[in-house]
């Protein structure tokens, strides 16, 4: 009886729920630099800090593995992988293409589904402007991260929204790190507006280029910002 329970022990802890648990704690964790870049563990260890078990965060440590966001060093532990300023200028390439045609499909949506989505759009900028004015920079960055989310899961394009996964995670960490070093968070309003009223008004080419605009000019005010503070590693 005793190694019955120990087996039901076991499989309830290796149950999708457990991992599904571990994996969204110690993803969020990554994400706000909890666990820093660079930071190495033991799943234990991890495991100890998340308030979860050990097997759960093993399991989830692989999927993060396969996102880029660890590394899994045998007998060494996990490995919270650092971004360099040329991971952060790729990252920057497959936002401007996949976000740019986001805006431009989502711009060719049915008049209810465009306005209702600009509707949303423009509820997260107005965030982000409170925000600000506040000087919760923490909650800026959530909202504008809502931004760009819905943008993509909106558009109509499903492949969209799983290409652009891993890369988000990664660029929000980004985000995150540079957020008080960067001068121009209100240009960020101006240019979410710009794309959300060009989709409202179904104008596609504009609603492609207002978004293309906007990742192309936070990439070129990002990258010289962290070179010019000496940042090797994010």
């Amino acid at each position: 009886m005793a190694v019955r329970g120990k087996l039901i022990e076991q499989a309830n802890e290796r149950g999708p729920s457990l991992v599904d648990s571990a994996y969204a704690a110690l993803k969020q964790a990554i994400r706000d630099s909890v666990f820093a870049p660079g930071y190495q563990a033991s799943a234990g260890e991890l495991a100890l800090r998340l308030g979860v078990s050990r097997t759960p965060v093993h399991e989830a440590a692989l999927r993060l593995q396969e996102e880029g966001l660890v590394r899994i060093l045998p007998k060494r532990g996990i490995l919270i992988c650092a971004l360099a300023p040329h991971d952060i200028a790729e990252i920057y390439e497959v936002l401007i293409a996949i976000e740019a045609g986001a805006a431009e499909l989502s711009a060719k949506l049915s008049e209810p589904a465009r306005i209702a989505l600009a509707d949303d759009l423009d509820r997260e900028t107005d965030g982000m402007a409170r925000a600000l004015a506040a000087g919760d920079l923490t909650a800026w960055g959530r909202a504008d991260e809502a931004f760009h989310r819905l943008l993509v899961e909106r558009c109509g394009n499903g492949r969209f929204a799983r290409i652009i996964q891993t890369v988000n995670d990664q660029s929000h960490r980004a985000r995150m790190l540079t957020l008080r070093l960067r001068p121009r968070l209100p240009s960020s309003e101006e240019e979410h507006r710009a794309t959300s009223d060009a989709i409202r008004h179904g104008l596609s080419g504009l609603a492609r280029e207002a978004a293309r605009r906007h990742r192309i000019r936070a990439r070129d005010e990002l990258l010289p910002l962290i070179e010019s503070v000496g940042l090797r590693h994010m």
